[in-house]
Formats: C-alpha cells, structure tokens, sequence
C-alpha cells in the first residue's frame, strides 16, 4: 500500500503490557468508528507494513489498546512506539455538507459569491493557526483563510468551493 492511498489515523504511543500490546493515540474525533479493525498499516523506514490485529478496544478515550498478530512481548512491542499508523482512504468516513477532508479538496475550483471562480486550490496548508487554503491562479498563488464563516458550500459534484470572503482579500493578490 502506497502512502498517498492512506490517511494518517495516529501513532503507537505507548507498550500497555508485558504481552505485547500497545497503546494507539487516535487522531480522531471519533475514535470509536476505530475499534473494530482487523488491520493497520505501520510505517518503518517510509514503508507501510500491514499489522492484523488480534484483539482491540478504547482506552481513555483517545487511545486504542492493541494486541496484534505476532506481537508476543515487550521487545517486539518496542520495535513498534512511536511508529504512525495508517489506514485506507476507502475507510474514512463519508462526510457530508459543508464538512471535508483536506485532501478531498485539492483541485477544487474555489468560488466568491461576489467575484466568481478565482483559482483551483493547489493544498492546504495546516501549519499556520488557521488553515489556509492554498490556490493558484495562473501562476499567482492566493492563500484564502478557511473560516466556517466564509465557507457558504461544498460542491462535491461539480468539484467548487464556494466562499463568501471579505472584500479586497482576493484583490490584493491580483
């Protein structure tokens, strides 16, 4: 499995007994949707390494005590901490209205109400305090901040973002 066919679901934080199993921190909101699996993908070295799972359940409530397959004791759970986990994008849930994922974004045409289709977002950029989203207009780049406030719709069907945004923003850059 190639990494740009997964998504990040968390990381091995911590060995949970003397058997083997591990603690999973879960970057999600809903770590429950998360607790039935009968797989992981575990990242070595750039590599994903598929890891079945032999038992799981949640533990306070961000974590996921794990026991895989042919993991048996403390050494070879120590071969696993700090290691991420992935899982298939085809396993994240489906999200509706004006919900989205980053990545199910990318190459949408982005839209003002008042000014019209602008750009076609390129990425995001999740490091600054607020996300922004990164569009390229010819060869202009425009980083439109996404604030619910401004998001009026997500047109999956016809791939746009529409975006009520505050006057003189995209003007600046053009």
């Amino acid at each position: 499995m190639r990494k740009e066919d997964c998504f990040y679901l968390g990381k091995i934080a911590k060995k949970f007994s003397f058997k083997g199993e591990v603690l999973a921190y879960l970057d999600t909101d809903e770590p429950e949707l998360y607790q039935d699996m009968e797989s992981v993908f575990v990242e070595f070295n750039n590599n994903l390494v598929p890891y079945f799972i032999e038992s799981s359940s949640l533990h306070k409530n961000d974590f996921l005590r794990i026991r895989f397959e042919d993991v048996n004791n403390e050494e070879e759970a120590d071969r696993l901490m700090n290691c991420p986990i992935y899982l298939p994008l085809a396993m994240l849930p489906k999200l509706t209205g004006n919900k989205f994922y980053f990545h199910e974004v990318i190459g949408f045409e982005i839209e003002d109400q008042r000014l019209g289709i602008f750009g076609k977002i390129q990425s995001i950029n999740d490091s600054t305090a607020q996300p922004l989203f990164e569009v390229l207009n010819g060869d202009i780049e425009i980083l439109v901040p996404m604030i619910d406030h401004f998001l009026v719709k997500i047109d999956r069907k016809n791939k746009k973002v529409i975006m009520n945004l505050p006057e003189g923003l995209v003007e600046m850059y053009l």
